[in-house]
């Protein structure tokens, strides 16, 4: 997956190097409504698991993924404001995206 840009301008980001794909490739709470799911790509789920399963700072997990911390630092808060959304929210959570080809 090519991470995007947000925005016209300026680099494209360094893609993080991910170790392990996550098991499940969705949550689905009881049925709600038509509601879009919420999607959290392979580097945010990748980031959670570092930081908050495995325990690594920040700079740790971003030598571990080979970006800098800063970056981790946005892909953690994203991915932790998605899993809140989608738990609050009673939203399916879905681990990549509906365009995503398998490698």
């Amino acid at each position: 997956m090519q991470r995007r840009r947000k925005g016209g301008r300026g680099r494209f980001p360094i893609q993080p190097k991910i170790g392990r794909r996550p098991r499940a490739e969705k949550m689905t709470p009881e049925p709600s409504g038509l509601e879009e799911p919420i999607y959290i790509d392979l580097a945010e789920a990748e980031v959670l698991r570092l930081v908050d399963l495995e325990g690594l700072y920040q700079e740790q997990a971003g030598n571990e993924l080979g970006v800098s911390r800063g970056t981790v630092w946005r892909l953690l808060a994203s991915a932790r404001e998605k899993v809140t959304r989608s738990i609050f929210e009673g939203r399916q959570l879905v681990v990549g995206f509906p365009f995503e080809e398998e490698t």
